[in-house]
């Protein structure tokens, strides 16, 4: 039987779920009969009815005797959905392939054991690594306690960010902002600085117009998070004036903005005293890590970072980013631009070199994504 195919298949159904599943996995099902598939199902929403659960509706009879195809280990255990193992059992399901174990605690190999328990064979490890890719973030979060934390930049040819004014809309093109769109999208929260709302007062929301969402496509706003250590920013700056949550990472005794003013559901978080933060960063200093172990406690997976120099910096020194995604515009904007990041680097023995897992071309501008060696090399 062609495993890879239809697991391949389980992968694309699992994909469908990027930008609404969160804070659970991405997950697809493929239920495979004679040859034929009888039936197919993907995660779509916590809460809701799991990939397995989806694709055995789907099939009705004929999942009997079938193999079901899973991206991720069937949870075994009652959340806020009867467990999926125990619904591949009911439905006569003779097979099961699965791509990763769950690392769950809850699951971790249990969800399999059950299967095999009532007979079923349970053959492991197909296409693990396209799994694990699509479902990075909450594998993290599971083992480390913290999100995948990507930092997107945009730039120009030599490497800078915006005009000494701070004016910087726009060096990209609009297919790279429509592509900046899918990233937040696909994030559960996005972090910002008190410095770049102040600047240039972003929403820092996705709008599914710029995305190219249409109305089929499912998606959800991530939490934005300010970090803010002396609670500058106002009640009437854009990125509190939308709706959706909205966290405050601050260092103060908490000073509420007027709340009849904000349309959000706003929330602070008081950081622990830090003084091993970024030199050029305001004090008192967020504990960031402290901070990415809060995101994690509160369910979130994926964290995308658009911000300034200084809270970017701040996290590439503290070796708190997993992936940097740079959009580069065949543009010029001189030696007196800003810098991508304040990295106070003084010896070639200290340069960070990261490692290419992708280049691309986004309409007129490159998209560079790096990730943070595994080894040294």
């Amino acid at each position: 039987m062609n495993h890879q195919g239809y697991m391949a298949r389980a992968l694309q159904l699992a994909a469908l779920g990027r930008y609404s599943t969160s804070p659970n996995p991405r997950v697809g099902c493929v239920l495979v009969r004679d040859g034929v598939i009888v039936g197919e199902g993907f995660h779509e929403r916590a809460g809701e009815g799991h990939a397995e659960v989806n694709a055995l509706r789907q099939a009705g009879e004929q999942a009997r005797g079938a193999t079901a195809y899973v991206t991720l280990e069937p949870c075994s255990h009652f959340g806020r959905t009867p467990p999926c193992s125990q619904a591949l059992i009911n439905a006569g399901v003779t097979t099961v392939v699965g791509a990763l174990r769950d690392p769950n605690p809850m699951v971790s190999g249990r969800g399999y054991q059950q299967l095999r328990d009532a007979g079923i064979n349970v053959i492991e490890s197909c296409l693990a690594s396209d799994a694990y890719e699509l479902n990075r973030g909450f594998m993290q979060r599971m083992t480390l306690g913290r999100p995948w934390v990507q930092l997107k930049i945009a730039q120009s040819l030599d490497g800078r960010t915006a005009m000494s004014s701070g004016e910087s809309q726009w060096i990209t093109g609009p297919h790279a902002r429509r592509d900046v769109q899918r990233l937040r999208a696909a994030s559960c929260a996005i972090i910002t600085g008190a410095d770049s709302v102040l600047i240039d007062d972003p929403a820092m929301t996705v709008r599914p117009e710029q995305a190219g969402f249409n109305e089929q496509t499912l998606w959800r706003q991530p939490l934005r998070v300010i970090v803010d250590g002396q609670q500058r920013v106002l009640a009437h700056a854009k990125i509190v004036q939308q709706t959706g949550d909205i966290l405050i990472a601050h260092c103060l005794a908490a000073q509420p903005l007027e709340r009849a003013e904000v349309l959000g559901h706003l929330d602070y978080w008081q950081s622990p005293a830090s003084s091993t933060e970024h030199a050029a960063t305001i004090t008192p200093r967020v504990d960031l890590s402290a901070l990415l172990r809060e995101l994690g406690h509160r369910q979130c997976n994926h964290v995308l970072i658009e911000s300034g120099a200084n809270l970017a910096g701040a996290f590439i020194e503290r070796s708190l980013v997993d992936e940097i995604i740079v959009y580069c515009a065949p543009t010029l904007l001189g030696s007196t631009a800003r810098p991508m990041l304040n990295l106070p680097l003084t010896q070639m023995a200290e340069q960070q070199r990261w490692q290419w897992h992708d280049v691309r071309q986004v309409g007129n501008d490159m998209r560079f994504t790096l990730r943070r060696p595994t080894t040294e090399s």
